[in-house]
């Protein structure tokens, strides 16, 4: 009988299950370049609803109809919902472009040439507006050793302090 009770309850949570909104962004700080170096891996169906949203048309990751166009609305929304302070300091980002992977796609950007990094804060908001359950999952890394911090609706920004 507890067996039988416990499967209606798994399968009751099954019913009003609700997809998860998730994206993993990746950041290392290049001594060598002085730089940092972001991948952020999204799921392109999930990315199609934010920029079709933010720009006002229709967008199609595998078959794009203007491929040079959607890079321009990729490009202005990754770079409008990440922002990063390096040691109390605004620092530009670049948008180098992206690739698909199975249901992801990846997006590279890189900072300019900055000072060695103690004291980073990073602002993400990638598809939060879109999907109020997202989740954003930063990794940064300086000298291997990695920090992390998740943003979401209610807080779309934290500060690491880096050894």
């Amino acid at each position: 009988m507890l067996v039988i009770q416990l499967f209606l309850v798994l399968c009751s949570f099954e019913l009003e299950a609700h997809p998860f909104y998730i994206s993993l962004t990746d950041m290392v700080y290049n001594d060598d370049r002085k730089r940092i170096e972001i991948a952020q891996k999204i799921f392109w169906n999930d990315m199609e609803v934010a920029l079709a949203n933010a720009s006002g048309q229709q967008v199609n990751f595998l078959r794009p109809e203007n491929p040079e166009e959607l890079e321009q609305i990729i490009e202005s929304y990754v770079l409008l919902h990440n922002k990063v302070e390096v040691n109390g300091e605004a620092i530009k980002l670049s948008y180098l472009g992206h690739e698909i992977e199975e249901d992801a796609a990846w997006f590279y950007m890189e900072s300019e040439e900055i000072t060695e990094p103690k004291e980073v804060t990073i602002f993400n908001s990638l598809l939060i507006a879109d999907f109020p359950t997202q989740q954003n999952i930063i990794n940064f890394y300086k000298n291997r050793k990695p920090k992390s911090l998740i943003t979401r609706q209610d807080k779309t920004s934290g500060q690491l302090k880096l050894d």
